[in-house]
């Protein structure tokens, strides 16, 4: 398992990166951040979904499951590869935060030229490539239906599939072709939109393997209602005749949200994935093992039990639980794939059944420090024995987090969110008079016991709630903060480093390194 020796790294998913481009991308800025996190004596980046991203901007509502996000391809690298000029990639004036619209139409214009120069020939070395990605059987098995259905949305003005007509709708084999032969030339451009993201990134994830950084990724457990996978598959989900689902992911009420979350997306006919040991799961799978190198497998107490909602309910409140595959499922992908990399996502309701199943697979759960201080109704110092997510409670199999991007900063959280009881039960915990907890987290995550410490970069930055990735149940105004030119700089990376100098986190650090208490960089 990767994961199995002391190490650390940060959240940062690329669109945050900075650059002139209107949003992040793998070029240039990406390899400077892999330099970085080596000063910084850092081994993990940690990256939300990677997949081409639909309604609301969300990589957990994506147009594949399979697809790379082509808003990620660098300008600058396609200019090195001779397929556009500096002229070409001269930016407008962006905003710092990702501005969708704007970064789409911009970025789509940029790929179809790229496309067009490329097709006109001469570009042998990367006309290789591109036929060896191609080849890939990984990629053979979803790269067509993706490139057709991205052409057919184009053809049909974006609308969702389930309004194309009955026949395509319905992905009746006639209707198929007939769209491949009228659409083959958009569908190649997003052939080579796949190839462009793909080659750009296994770059990045050659410098990763170089400094021995290992990328963990982020596999959702559901798929978007509009995409490639449900169109294409649409007998492996719970959709009736007429194109729509019969129910619809969420979660209860919760921590995040009174009335639930309303997810929207399609649920597994789990019976019929069984038929064929879940074929499709395991193409998925080994699909994004060739991305990262750890899978966080998002949701994963849905792996045992689902929250159900009918389709059109307003809210998720009406939903109801409904078993899952369980141990079957995972014993699966074991016979065929073997001991992955994987991380539970085991946050929110869990039950019994999930604990136990997480800990029969030998995977390593998540726990959150903003999660850690509820103290005991009595004494507002006395913290709750039943909460796991202290740092006493943690052991190594864990992945040890200050916060995650459905979270506020912490600097936010403790600023905005926190309750005042939390705050003292916290103070008391670390020994802290809280004039930075941000830095407290950060030094009680690299000092817990569990195997992987990862930190928000916003967190390390010390940035409030302007800051925050994502606010779950909100579907607009996410998905945009990103970092500005040289926010994150050497002074940072050394104050990291003492960190995991001090608690045994450090990649490849000095023989007989004596460890310094760490200071604090200036915000």
């Amino acid at each position: 398992m990767v994961l199995d020796r002391r190490a650390a790294g940060l959240l940062l998913h690329p669109t945050s990166l900075p650059g002139p481009y209107g949003i992040g991308d793998v070029g240039p800025a990406a390899h400077g951040f892999v330099d970085w996190l080596t000063e910084a004596g850092l081994s993990i980046w940690q990256v939300l979904p990677l997949g081409p991203t639909s309604f609301g901007d969300s990589p957990y509502q994506c147009f594949s499951a399979f697809a790379g996000n082509p808003l990620l391809v660098s300008p600058d690298l396609l200019v090195a590869e001779g397929l556009l000029t500096q002229e070409d990639i001269a930016p407008p004036a962006f905003p710092l935060a990702v501005d969708y619209g704007w970064v789409i139409v911009w970025k789509t214009d940029l790929l179809r030229r790229a496309h067009a120069r490329f097709a006109a020939g001469g570009f042998h070395s990367l006309a290789d490539r591109y036929a060896a990605f191609r080849n890939r059987p990984d990629v053979a098995y979803w790269l067509d239906d993706y490139a057709l259905f991205m052409a057919c949305k184009d053809a049909h003005h974006g609308q969702p599939w389930n309004t194309w007509e009955p026949a395509l709708r319905a992905f009746q084999r006639d209707a198929v072709e007939a769209a491949r032969a009228a659409h083959a030339p958009n569908i190649e451009y997003h052939r080579f939109a796949q190839f462009l993201f793909f080659d750009q990134w296994e770059r990045l994830r050659a410098a990763c393997r170089e400094r021995g950084i290992t990328i963990i990724g982020d596999a959702p457990i559901y798929v978007a209602f509009d995409s490639a996978d449900t169109w294409a598959h649409q007998d492996l989900f719970l959709i009736g005749r007429d194109g729509n689902p019969t129910v619809v992911a969420g979660v209860p009420p919760d921590y995040f949200s009174e009335t639930g979350q309303l997810w929207g997306n399609p649920i597994y006919d789990w019976k019929r994935m069984a038929r064929d040991d879940y074929a499709w799961w395991m193409a998925r799978l080994r699909s994004t093992l060739a991305l990262v190198d750890v899978i966080r497998l998002d949701h994963f107490r849905g792996f045992f039990g689902y929250w159900a909602v009918p389709f059109g309910a307003p809210t998720a409140e009406t939903g109801k639980w409904v078993k899952g595959p369980g141990q079957k499922f995972f014993a699966s992908i074991r016979k065929q794939l073997g001991d992955l990399p994987i991380i539970a996502e085991d946050l929110g309701d869990i039950t019994e059944d999930v604990v136990e199943g997480r800990k029969k697979l030998g995977l390593p759960g998540m726990k959150v420090l903003q999660f850690a201080w509820s103290p005991v109704a009595t004494d507002p110092v006395v913290t709750d024995p039943n909460s796991g997510f202290l740092p006493y409670q943690h052991d190594p199999n864990q992945v040890v987090y200050t916060g995650t991007h459905d979270n506020d900063t912490t600097l936010g959280w403790w600023q905005n969110t926190s309750t005042p009881a939390e705050r003292l039960t916290m103070q008391a915990y670390l020994a802290t008079d809280g004039s930075a907890p941000h830095w407290d987290l950060m030094r009680a995550a690299f000092g817990s016991v569990a195997n992987t410490a990862v930190v928000p970069v916003q967190d390390l930055l010390g940035l409030g709630s302007e800051a925050r990735m994502n606010y779950p149940g909100r579907a607009e105004g996410n998905w945009c903060w990103r970092l500005a030119e040289g926010q994150l700089n050497r002074q940072h990376a050394q104050a990291i480093r003492g960190l995991a100098l001090l608690y045994g986190r450090a990649a490849n650090p000095p023989e007989k390194a004596v460890p310094v208490p760490p200071k604090k960089p200036k915000y």
